[in-house]
């Protein structure tokens, strides 16, 4: 009954999918969520394909599966991802729906699913991954993951016991997740700008997790990312597998020893997080196979998603698009430290508002008070157009930053908002914007670049 019940499931979802389209409905994870509805245990009937690499994590797993997705592809592989839905049940769901014939079957020979962490208890005990990648773990929406302990206690008791684990050695959090499961570690080593103290205002690792001994860092990139040492007990980060160093930004190169052979590699980015990126996607594939030789050839022909960062010149004006997820403290507080780190002045549209959520809930702006908006009071940053729902928030925000009043403009209409950016040539105006308003965002930039394209600063 179970299989007759799963494939009814099946052929509903496969023949939603041209109905979506006659219908003209996005719906990405309509068909899992159908799917699963019709039978709840649908997952634990789905083909998957001989090799399977799962990515989970706070922050960073969207660009490290499309990466892993792009490589993998160009060598030839029929990949079944979950890169057009969601993380969620429903859409690895429908991932697997897209990726069976209607008998069942699986029509790919690799999967590379990206996970959403809370969604662990519904997934893995059906969908058991060879590979599972854990970028970090961060305090995020406080509604949801409410703290990074509770989210690695649920991936704790939730990970398959036969998936090896690719991990952060960096972050004592994800590091000590699962220690039963196999696992190796990537780490980045000194860089410049590290330090030794807490810059920002989260800082979620500050005493041993085996003793509550105090935690002395030898170096520190961001919040509890880091080299870290008990004084009490001596626990320490882990060594880690992959080891990248002399890590050199202006020349875009970085060197990973791997087994004690030292391998060079060009950086992709120059985001400290996004470097972070790069070795977990060298680490994963080298797991998976992959020579250093192809790893690095596949690099040549990847980059980071250009829906989350990119940048365009028009009018004298640098136009960078800059993704800072809503309700994520640490996603905006890693965009407004590399905003510092940049030089040249510098405009910013804030329009972080998540109301995609607002038939179901209320979005709770208390994470802002963990986000370090202190990074902005800086000469540099010579404006600020708070835009959307949340501009009072923000402008608040910012004045309990420090920010001079006279440096922040409100206007709700993001439109408007673009238009009152000063937009003086040589100037660099970010568009900062979170998930829910990728679209609104996208309008406006091409708003922005009708005005600049017409010529004129501000009124």
């Amino acid at each position: 009954m179970g299989k007759a019940r799963f494939l009814l499931a099946l052929w509903a979802a496969k023949l939603s999918i041209p109905a979506l389209k006659i219908t003209h409905h996005n719906g990405t994870d309509f068909p899992g969520a159908l799917a699963l509805k019709l039978c709840p245990d649908f997952l634990r009937y789905v083909p998957r394909p001989p090799k399977m690499i799962a990515v989970t994590g706070t922050n960073g797993k969207t660009t490290v599966a499309n990466m892993l997705e792009d490589i993998l592809e160009r060598r030839g592989h029929r990949l079944l991802t979950n890169r057009a839905g969601s993380n969620i049940a429903s859409g690895v769901s429908t991932a697997f729906i897209y990726g069976s014939d209607l008998l069942g079957r699986t029509k790919c020979d690799m999967a590379v699913l990206e996970i959403d962490e809370r969604s662990a208890p519904r997934i893995y005990p059906y969908v058991k991954p060879d590979y599972i990648v854990v970028t970090n773990l961060f305090r995020d929406s406080i509604m949801r993951n409410a703290h990074p302990g509770y989210i690695a206690d649920i991936l704790t008791a939730n990970f398959p016991r036969e998936s090896k684990l690719i991990l952060n050695a960096d972050d004592l959090i994800s590091a000590t997740v699962a220690p039963e499961n196999d696992r190796v570690y990537f780490a980045i080593g000194p860089m410049e700008g590290d330090v030794q103290e807490c810059e920002n205002l989260l800082n979620d690792m500050r005493i041993c997790p085996r003793c509550a001994g105090k935690l002395r860092y030898d170096y520190r990139r961001y919040h509890h990312i880091g080299h870290a040492v008990c004084e009490s007990c001596g626990f320490a980060s882990p060594a880690a597998d992959y080891f990248a160093h002399d890590v050199d930004v202006a020349s875009g190169t970085m060197a990973l020893t791997e087994a004690g052979q030292d391998y060079d590699y060009r950086l992709i980015a120059d985001g400290v997080h996004n470097i972070y990126n790069m070795v977990t996607v060298i680490a994963a594939l080298r797991q998976l196979g992959l020579t250093h030789e192809e790893i690095r050839e596949g690099f040549d022909h990847t980059a980071i998603l250009s829906t989350r960062l990119s940048r365009e010149t028009v009018g004298g004006v640098d136009i960078i698009m800059q993704m800072s997820k809503d309700k994520n403290a640490l996603a905006c507080s890693r965009n407004f430290d590399a905003i510092r780190h940049t030089a040249g002045d510098k405009e910013l549209l804030v329009m972080m508002n998540c109301m995609g959520v607002a038939k179901n809930w209320s979005e709770n702006p208390s994470w802002m008070y963990d986000t370090d908006f202190e990074f902005l009071n800086r000469d540099d940053v010579v404006q600020l157009v708070c835009a959307g729902p949340r501009a009072r928030d923000y402008k608040l925000r910012l004045l309990l930053a420090g920010i001079p009043e006279e440096k922040i403009t409100v206007e709700e209409d993001e439109f408007r908002a673009a238009e009152r950016l000063q937009r003086k040539p040589g100037h660099q105006v970010y568009i900062l914007y979170g998930v829910d308003g990728m679209p609104l965002a996208f309008r406006v930039k091409a708003h922005l670049k009708n005005l600049l394209e017409k010529g004129g600063g501000a009124a």
